[in-house]
């Protein structure tokens, strides 16, 4: 049931989850109060897609998106809360904590403010500044730096120690300096400014390590490499590790330019004397000022800055990770939502070589009816009789459509296609449309559990040409059953967290599926799965009961299944449909907590258009105006698919491989990943071209996918083709010209092209990226979508109107609901 949640109407003393609420909210610029909700609906069980879907009221109509972001900024200031709570025990422990102390960790905003605070109390393996002070040598450099008028050597002299080996004036004063330096190294305000200081000041820089320069090649840009830590691309700092981590380079934190001596000596300086002055030291010409100084400049060489410079690796490679896992996340979003091609017959290939080309024919429900394997290619060119196959089980079956996998022998494999239909046309036989996809992942799933589950007794090689097809009709059902990270539209993937990209991806997966709906009587238990409130187990529960008692009349059965309970029919129903059942809204995305309000409108339209009513005359003290207006929306367009009308690239004839390219060709092709630093494009040469970011339109692109989205199709110009390096550059900009300023090969080429993650299927695979089929996606300005793609929206046509879930529409018409 949805209650109204009141504001709050006078502020009272913050408590910590108070104070999350409020910092959270300043920085989604949205309300604390609105927060405060979303957190106790997440708190009690609700998931995201149930909260943005059916909550709205409550939330004060938070998105799928603020939502993510809240749940991840949650979590993070959650752990912080915890590490508070154990810092103040530690120190409060060794009874040393006083009110200011408190007051600073209490203050501590980030993780790393509360280590540095943390830092002097931990326990930790005896140091040199230990040793020194177990000897009695704390005095000594109190001494010297409450008063540098004393000679450091004679007062030095007082606190020899045999018994701990202070033998003489120099071992004194070592331990002393030893406890000065831990003691200035370990100050949290000092920390703070020297690290921001470093973080918009010096450089990170990368050298080639001696002997790697042939072996290392691809890392060549990074030879001799420095860049400023705030300003570097994630991907660039992604690379410069992962080179460090191969052994090719060599990583180091410097104060400013290292080529500039210069600068480097000035900028040093300031930072030595930074750690003088926190010191209270200066060269005032007394006794003790030079040996105090020197030991500000050993604390910044030999302790500060290395710690510093951990510190701020650990920060760039967060800031990076975040990069990656978004960019990850969005790709995924955009392959997920890629336009199905329908309930439609059809042959998947999956293209080999020597083992031959797997086939598999599934009906328009996904349902496999036969597999083969023929062998049109070398070793064994059975062509004809390949074809002869192929044409027979395209007549047998009605086949419609024809998915051949982008792998190995694909071009090759491409060419029976088009023979088959011309010979089915020339002969009467059904009319085909041939497409090139995606087989990223086909290998994890044809190797997997969930495959055997569903392909009992079928070779494992040919569930990779069930697979093909199956993602061709329906993208989204198919790809569930893959691990997201094996979908191949990453970038850096490996170098990345993996709880964090896991969490990520499954959320992405989570927020697809829901957005779309799933039909409970067909979806497999993979797609189940990742339903709001479901999950594996329950999933299993709901095909059990399914095969047992027959389809699902209506949503209230899904209360029989075995351990779904209130609270997750709650969170599911809205998300899963039956279409023909005993209820026609059972059909669509209305929740059957909301059925009563549904009814309401009908009613009140009396056949006419519901668009013509005022929502805000069927809001009551549970069902608030948003809601209303989503149950009018969807009966004024019941069946309504989120996905993109379906479209494809079509490949040019006799463009098979990377020499077959040339300078100003203009191609069509498939946006298979999008990288901060351009996208890939699918031209049908086996490896996939990149457009440079500075290659994607006629102004200043920020984030690639403004421009682009994968998927999407595009026309291309090449700008540049390198068969020995596998590198091909492409621009959108169809005006630009090969080898001059802005569109030179160079440029567009792309030195990180080698930054992509992803499954390679393993054998006869080919090393290029992933090509989904869908168009979809804006294009910018003096971008090239290619004939047919909703990016022609951008260009003054409209766009190809969304798929529709006929059934469903239909059923909902009967009674009454809809137009």
């Amino acid at each position: 049931m949805v209650t109204h949640l009141p504001q709050p109407q006078s502020a009272q003393p913050q408590s910590a989850d108070a104070a999350i609420h409020a910092l959270i909210a300043e920085e989604l610029g949205v309300k604390a109060w609105q927060v405060k909700a979303a957190v106790e609906l997440l708190d009690a069980g609700s998931t995201v897609p149930f909260i943005a879907r059916y909550r709205k009221e409550v939330t004060g109509t938070l998105d799928d998106t603020q939502l993510r972001e809240l749940e991840e900024r949650l979590r993070y200031l959650r752990d912080l809360e915890d590490r508070r709570r154990t810092v103040l025990e530690a120190i409060a422990a060794q009874g040393k904590l006083t009110p200011e102390l408190e007051a600073a960790v209490v203050g501590a905003d980030t993780k790393s403010r509360l280590e540095d605070i943390y830092l002097p109390f931990k326990s930790k393996r005896r140091t040199k500044a230990q040793i020194a002070r177990e000897a009695g040598l704390e005095p000594l450099a109190d001494a010297l730096l409450a008063n540098p008028q004393l000679e450091p050597e004679r007062e030095a002299a007082k606190y020899l120690n045999a018994e701990h080996s202070i033998d003489d004036a120099s071992a004194a004063l070592a331990g002393a300096r030893s406890i000065l330096v831990e003691r200035v190294s370990q100050d949290p305000d000092l920390a703070e400014t020297l690290r921001e200081r470093l973080w918009t000041q010096g450089r990170m820089v990368s050298r080639v390590k001696k002997g790697q320069e042939l072996e290392g090649h691809k890392f060549k840009d990074y030879f001799e490499f420095s860049q400023v830590p705030s300003g570097m691309p994630g991907h660039r700092v992604l690379a410069l590790l992962r080179g460090e981590n191969d052994g090719v380079l060599e990583l180091d934190l410097a104060e400013a330019e290292p080529a500039d001596d210069d600068a480097l000596a000035a900028a040093r300086g300031r930072y030595e004397n930074a750690v003088a002055t926190c010191l209270g030291v200066a060269e005032r010409g007394r006794p003790a000022d030079s040996w105090l100084v020197q030991t500000a400049q050993i604390a910044w060489r030999s302790r500060i800055l290395d710690r510093l410079s951990n510190d701020l690796r650990g920060r760039m490679f967060a800031q990076a990770e975040d990069e990656a896992v978004r960019v990850f996340a969005a790709n995924l979003r955009d392959v997920l939502l890629a336009a199905p091609a329908g309930n439609r017959a059809t042959l998947g290939l999956d293209p080999g070589l020597r083992t031959g080309v797997k086939v598999a024919v599934v009906d328009g429900t996904g349902k496999v009816v036969t597999t083969d394997t023929v062998y049109p290619h070398a070793p064994v060119k059975k062509w004809d009789e390949a074809l002869v196959t192929l044409e027979r089980l395209a007549r047998q079956h009605g086949v419609e459509l024809v998915a051949i996998g982008n792998g190995t022998a694909s071009r090759e494999t491409d060419k029976l296609a088009v023979q088959l239909i011309k010979s089915l046309a020339a002969s009467g036989g059904p009319t085909l449309q041939k497409l090139v996809v995606s087989e990223a992942g086909a290998s994890v799933y044809s190797a997997s559990a969930l495959a055997a589950a569903e392909l009992p007794g079928m070779d494992v090689s040919l569930r990779g040409a069930v697979s093909i097809a199956r993602r061709l009709q329906d993208p989204l059902a198919e790809l569930v059953k893959i691990e997201p990270k094996s979908i191949g539209v990453g970038q850096y993937q490996h170098d990345v967290t993996a709880a964090k990209l896991d969490r990520s991806l499954d959320a992405v997966v989570e927020d697809c599926v829901n957005a779309v709906g799933v039909d409970v009587n067909t979806a497999s238990p993979a797609l189940l799965a990742r339903v709001a409130g479901v999950g594996p187990l329950l999933s299993e529960n709901i095909v059990a009961y399914r095969n047992e008692n027959g389809p699902f009349a209506k949503r209230a059965d899904l209360k029989k299944v075995p351990r779904l309970g209130a609270k997750a029919f709650e969170q599911c129903a809205g998300f899963l449909r039956i279409t023909g059942g005993a209820e026609p809204l059972d059909a669509s995305s209305v929740h059957p907590e909301a059925y009563s309000v549904a009814r309401k409108i009908v009613a009140a339209a009396r056949g006419a258009a519901v668009s013509s009513l005022d929502p805000q005359a069927f809001v009551d003290g549970t069902f608030g105006l948003p809601t209303v207006r989503d149950i009018m929306s969807e009966l004024e367009k019941p069946g309504r698919d989120p996905r993109p009308a379906f479209a494809a690239a079509t490949f040019s004839e006799g463009i098979e491989k990377i020499s077959d390219l040339k300078p100003g060709m203009i191609l069509e092709g498939t946006v298979t990943n999008v990288a901060a630093f351009g996208a890939f494009v699918d031209v049908g040469v086996h490896q996939d071209g990149l457009v440079h970011v500075s290659a994607l339109a006629n102004r200043f692109v920020s984030d690639p996918r403004e421009i682009v989205k994968s998927g999407q199709v595009v026309r291309v110009k090449v700008l540049e083709a390198d068969p020995e390096r596998k590198r091909i550059s492409l621009t959108l900009r169809l005006d630009d010209e090969p080898g001059t300023e802005g569109g030179s090969g160079s440029r567009g080429g792309g030195r990180d092209r080698g930054e992509r993650g992803g499954d390679r299927r393993q054998g006869e695979r080919s090393q290029r990226g992933p090509a989904q089929q869908a168009g979809q996606g804006a294009s910018g300005r003096n971008a090239a979508p290619a004939k047919g793609s909703p990016a022609k929206a951008a260009q003054g046509k409209a766009a190809p109107k969304a798929p529709v879930n006929t059934a469903m529409a239909e059923a909902l018409r009967r009674a009454g609901l809809g137009k």
